[in-house]
């Protein structure tokens, strides 16, 4: 082999920083603090802010590889830590507040995590967990005049006396760990993703491509979805690395605070899960003429499907673009990304339309297919036959962290098997059909229902129960239990509901129970859930 005469450069997160530092410290970084006012600073500030913490850190004992933890929603610190954690060698490992207290500690210890920062808003559930855990120290982006608990450390403390002087900018191998994203736990416990320098930086050049987001250093991007989501889709180190201005929302996600947002801050970029833009669509139809979002040039939706009818109402009623996308922990998130192509452009409005609303065609370098699991064979790209469908590529996992669990989810051939059915057509755009998993996608978050079954079945008068998906206007879908009591035992929705609240977080609870005399079984003895998804198609829920 003949092989080019080209300098090893290594793709790392401390040459991603050290370029916002040469290129863009004039930039600008906001945040909307928990009173709802305004922090700004630049990027000369943050990178400065960064340095600190990676040196704080390594006093407090972090070695190259060993996990940070960080319970937060998005704003600067947290910012800050996505890049501080990982040019002190250690890795970011950002944790889901919205989890059940038991998958929290679980989380936090299967991690091995050494310290936590943890945002002063969430200290309720930090309580609830972190005396089950092995953490070392806990340190508090504090954001109130109330002294820090015993035993944890403030923040702005511990940058205070941090000394930048003592930073360097190390020189890691691409291929060293930066940062851990664990899954909600959909099948068993939650499993984690360890995502390396080389693709935190290869996935974020291809978040900047003109093909995906055409993120630039004139872009003003507001990520909606929580940094504790797969680093928030990618979009903080991405924006980083082009200096695009960052707003971040801090915990305020009501439409009104997101459309302030937009509108002060000439947002250009914006992203998130339909349960955060249906009610934002909601308000701008209220007073259309008192809302100016001319500078908002495209809006990204994921994490469940978008609506046909929110892509096109936005855009018919506001001049908003929307953009699906679609992705997975285990894909460090994007994989598909719904622009259309010049060939595509062709198409009437409505034929575009029904293309805006798939899930989209393979970013660079990722690659698909789909495998019928009768025959295995690979589907054909027919837009009818459907298949599991199976990926690769340079920021998609090869295992799971620290666990031999889920190894049946990858091919022999190193292919990850994601779970969802889906029908890919001859342009490349794949339209998820089903998923081989029993899940409920609620609010952008999964919930098992195979946990909630074993659940219900522990109950003394429960013989049988099966939860499906319901389709719902503002959540995607919600759980609806379909229960069989033994004979000559009772119990009420009211007994049910409390029965789960002490093991599962609240949206995780059935919206509704269903009481029949018979699920209907496969020949071998399991819930067929497609008959119940039959037989309860069109349910309603009660309106609360």
């Amino acid at each position: 082999m003949l092989e080019g005469l080209i300098q090893d450069y290594q793709l790392t997160l401390p040459t991603m920083l050290r370029r916002a530092e040469t290129l863009y410290g004039y930039r600008e970084i906001v945040t909307r603090k928990p009173d709802k006012s305004f922090h700004r600073y630049t990027y000369a500030d943050f990178v400065s802010r960064a340095k600190k913490l990676a040196v704080a850190l390594k006093r407090l004992g972090v070695e190259s590889g060993e996990r940070v933890g960080t319970l937060a929603p998005n704003n600067y610190q947290h910012l800050e830590a996505y890049f501080g954690v990982p040019v002190s060698g250690g890795v970011l490992h950002t944790i889901n507040p919205r989890l059940h207290e038991d998958d929290l500690s679980y989380i936090v210890n299967h991690a091995e995590d050494k310290v936590l920062l943890v945002d002063g808003t969430l200290m309720e559930v930090l309580e609830s967990f972190w005396e089950e855990t092995n953490v070392k120290h806990v340190v508090i982006f504090d954001h109130s005049e109330d002294p820090v608990p015993n035993g944890m450390t403030s923040y702005e403390e511990l940058l205070a006396d941090a000394d930048e002087e003592e930073f360097a900018y190390p020189e890691f191998p691409e291929k060293q760990a930066a940062a851990l994203c664990y899954t909600s736990g959909t099948t068993g416990r939650p499993k984690g993703s360890l995502y390396s320098h080389r693709a935190i930086a290869l996935h974020s050049m291809m978040v900047a491509l003109g093909n995906t987001l055409a993120l630039r250093e004139t872009d003003c991007v507001l990520p909606v979805v929580p940094m504790y989501h797969v680093n928030a889709w990618g979009l903080p180190f991405a924006s980083t690395l082009v200096g695009a201005k960052q707003m971040m929302p801090g915990a305020h996600l009501d439409a009104y605070s997101v459309i302030e947002n937009l509108e002060q801050e000439k947002v250009t970029l914006t992203a998130g899960v339909p349960t955060v833009y249906i009610p934002v669509l909601e308000a701008l139809d209220e007073e259309p003429e008192n809302h100016d979002l001319s500078a908002l040039r495209s809006m990204i939706i994921g994490g469940s499907a978008a609506p046909k009818g929110l892509i096109q109402a936005y855009k018919e009623r506001h001049g908003i673009d929307v953009i699906h996308a679609w992705g997975m922990t285990e894909m460090s998130p994007i994989g598909t990304v719904s622009t259309l192509t010049s060939e595509l452009l062709e198409l009437p409005e409505d034929e575009q339309l029904d293309y805006r609303a798939k899930q989209g065609y393979p970013v660079p370098f990722i690659e698909i297919r789909a495998r019928d699991e009768d025959t295995d064979e690979f589907v054909p790209w027919d837009d009818e036959t459907m298949g599991e469908l199976e990926v690769r590529g340079p920021w998609v996992a090869s295992s799971y962290f620290n666990t031999e669990e889920g190894a049946e989810d990858f091919t022999e051939d190193g292919w990850f098997k994601t779970g969802d059915i889906v029908s890919i057509d001859e342009h490349g755009f794949i339209n998820i059909q089903d998923r081989d998993k029993d899940l409920v996608k609620s609010g952008g978050e999964w919930i098992s229902s195979v946990q909630l079954e074993n659940a219900l079945m522990a109950h003394e008068a429960v013989a049988e129960a099966a939860v499906i998906a319901i389709p719902h206007e503002k959540w995607d879908e919600r759980p609806l239990a379909v229960v069989v009591l033994k004979e000559g035992q009772e119990a009420t929705t009211e007994d049910l509901q409390k029965h789960l609240q002490g093991d599962f977080a609240k949206f995780w609870l059935p919206d509704a129970y269903e009481f029949i005399e018979e699920i209907p079984k496969t020949a071998t003895g399991k819930f067929r859930k497609l008959a119940l998804r039959e037989q309860f198609e069109g349910y309603q829920f009660a309106q609360s």
